[in-house]
């Protein structure tokens, strides 16, 4: 019966997600059987024994979720190259799963601190014998459902972890949803997300590089190329106010491969200050050891941007990024080789901040003013005054003597938009247009509403 039921549609803001939107950070755990030294195989009790062994505590990882003033974690162990392996206890046959349930520990380590867990799944089988070690076992898994079916294929994997997703659902109601790599068309014909919404409607989707309309995000993958290296929201591609996500590897692999890897702060500063700026979050993936250590360099940086991010946390905790649907200063390029991000307060639209991450040569800052009347100036970490002035739609704080090694953050107070014609003065006209999507739609201030040509061209 719930294989028929009436797909969910597209919401792009809902209440389940209002946690999700006020975070600003998760901690993207890639731990599994082939966490180096790799365990290969359809049986995870040797690997489990090591974890036991080696103190595995879920405590550690909701630790370093916190230091990285992070709202969430993200587990995936159900992983198509880390062995497929169901790190909770399991009564469906398959892919190798553990009689521990670490599942359940970490949710419940998480819920004391007040954070939220959510679960990876995949759905795809391509690497089941990667290593020439055979991982999922059809045989098993046929048995089990009565009828011959190949988890090598995606029809088969397809359904076989659509089985794991209603397990799951069933057994753990204090998860907080699905971080899903991809599609399978398995799912999609047996409507899998319409019923999870109906099974579990305060659940967060979350979709890897694909804009699924019934998704509440998209995860943007590992993104470089930018100019600068750590503008991490240009390469995102999914327009306010839906909520996007960043996950990109601190240093190193996804998951632990045996190293001890040097994590560039610039890098991971910039990143954490680009999503913070764009009002997406940072999903910080850091790779654990067996028994869920982290390699002593990522516990430096956690340990770090723990103090770090405390300085300065009211320029980013109860913010939304600046210069976009939320108002604020303008963010991006700025004179004399300057790169910064703006927040704004959601508390107070009169209050806002400038992450400079790049700084400009001299002492001076220049950024444009958005209209803007500013009142007063300070160093958020320092308190000191900044001298300041405003003409030709500009600020300009002078006199700067201290700059921070990776983020100067000037706190900045203002009497509202005073240097702006009013939304009332604008009209819009054009020769052609849609139905339901008119020109004044161009300047009505409403970010929900758009004009469309109907495929005019030329169009005026």
């Amino acid at each position: 019966a719930l294989a028929i039921t009436t797909p969910a549609r597209a919401v792009v803001i809902d209440s389940r997600q209002e946690w999700f939107r006020n975070a600003k950070a998760g901690l993207f755990l890639h731990w599994g059987m082939r966490t180096s030294p790799a365990y290969l195989g359809k049986d995870a009790s040797a690997w489990e024994a090591r974890v036991t062994a080696d103190g595995w505590n879920a405590n550690y990882w909701v630790d370093e979720a916190i230091k990285l003033h992070a709202s969430y974690l993200v587990l995936a162990s159900f992983h198509s190259r880390l062995g497929y392996v169901r790190t909770w206890p399991s009564q469906i046959p398959g892919s190798p799963r553990t009689q521990r349930d670490f599942l359940g520990e970490l949710i419940a380590a998480a819920k004391a601190r007040g954070l939220k867990v959510i679960l990876y799944m995949t759905d795809d089988p391509q690497w089941h014998n990667e290593t020439g070690v055979e991982s999922l076992d059809s045989a098993a898994y046929s048995a089990y459902k009565g009828r011959s079916i190949d988890l090598t294929t995606r029809d088969g994997f397809g359904e076989f972890s659509y089985d794991n997703f209603f397990e799951v659902m069933q057994n753990y109601p204090d998860l907080a949803g699905f971080w899903i790599d991809n599609d399978n068309a398995y799912w999609e014909t047996h409507n899998l997300y319409g019923q999870i919404r109906q099974i579990r409607p305060t659940w967060l989707l979350s979709n890897n590089n694909e804009n699924t309309p019934i998704m509440d995000t998209v995860s943007h993958e590992q993104k470089t190329g930018m100019t600068p290296d750590y503008d991490y929201a240009a390469a995102t591609w999914v327009p306010l106010p839906q909520k996007q996500e960043a996950d990109f590897k601190l240093a190193g692999g996804w998951w632990y491969n045996g190293t001890n890897p040097v994590v560039d702060r610039r890098l991971s500063i910039g990143r954490y200050m680009s999503t913070a700026g764009s009002s997406i979050n940072a999903l910080i993936a850091e790779g654990a050891q067996h028994g869920g250590r982290f390699p002593s360099e990522l516990e430096s940086f956690n340990n770090f941007i723990d103090g770090y991010l405390d300085q300065i946390w009211e320029s980013i905790g109860g913010t939304e990024g600046g210069g976009y649907m939320y108002g604020g200063l303008q963010p991006g390029s700025a004179p004399n080789g300057a790169f910064l991000y703006t927040t704004i307060s959601k508390a107070d639209p009169n209050i806002h901040y400038i992450h400079v991450i790049t700084r400009p040569s001299g002492s001076t800052l220049s950024l444009r003013d958005s209209g803007y009347k500013v009142t007063a100036v300070t160093n958020l970490r320092t308190g000191a005054s900044m001298n300041f002035s405003q003409g030709n739609g500009s600020l300009t704080i002078t006199g700067i003597s201290s700059w921070d090694s990776y983020d100067t953050v000037f706190r900045v107070v203002t009497a509202g938009k005073l240097f702006v014609y009013p939304q009332s003065s604008m009209i819009a006209t054009a020769s052609a247009s849609a139905s339901g999507h008119p020109a004044p739609s161009l300047v009505d201030g409403n970010y929900s509403t758009y004009w469309d040509s109907n495929t005019t061209v030329p169009v005026s």
